[in-house]
Order: structure tokens, then sequence, then C-alpha cells
């Protein structure tokens, strides 16, 4: 059996989960920064969260896999956070720097 979504199917699930503190989604933040889709199904998602000591992180990883539970196929889903390259304000996305006035 192989998946029935792709790579573009997970960041669009993605965009449901918001950072709590800021209330921008994960994507247009710039947190995302790979979705692995194997042959069948599993997910392993790339991101790093805003800080180093983000005290919400458990709960974005939480609400990660709770967003990706509905695809079609999906099998099992992990995050790994990444912390190089750290993130930074310039990788928000043009929406996500309009949303909270940033020019």
């Amino acid at each position: 059996m192989s998946a029935t979504f792709t790579k573009d199917d997970v960041r669009e699930g993605l965009k449901n989960v918001y950072d709590p503190e800021i209330g921008v989604n994960i994507v247009d933040l710039g947190l995302v920064y790979d979705a692995d889709v194997s042959d069948t199904g599993d997910v392993l998602v790339t991101m790093t969260l805003t800080s180093l000591g983000c005290p919400l992180g458990p709960v974005i990883v939480q609400e990660v896999n709770n967003a990706l539970k509905d695809l079609p196929g999906i099998g099992d889903t992990d995050v790994k956070l990444v912390w190089s390259p750290p993130w930074s304000p310039d990788m928000m996305s043009e929406d996500a720097k309009d949303e909270l006035g940033m020019w």
C-alpha cells in the first residue's frame, strides 16, 4: 500500500497548527523545514521552534501529530525538532509578516 497524500498535503494540514503565543500557523512562521512521506504513509516532520526554551514545544508537537491523523492512508507520524538552522523572523512567509505587521 502506498501513501495517498503528498508532502504538499502534509504542509497544508500543518497550516492548521498555530503557535499559541504568536497566533500564526507554523508553516507560515517558517518553523516547518521538511516533511518526508514514506511509501507506506509514515510521515516525519522536521521542524524547529521560535526559541530553544519554548515552553509550548510539547503542545505544538502534539498538535502537529493531531493535524495529520486525518490524512487518507496516514501511517505513523513523528516530529524531529532541530535547532540548525536556528529560526529567525526572516523565515516567515509574506502573509505572516503582513499579519504581524512586520515591515
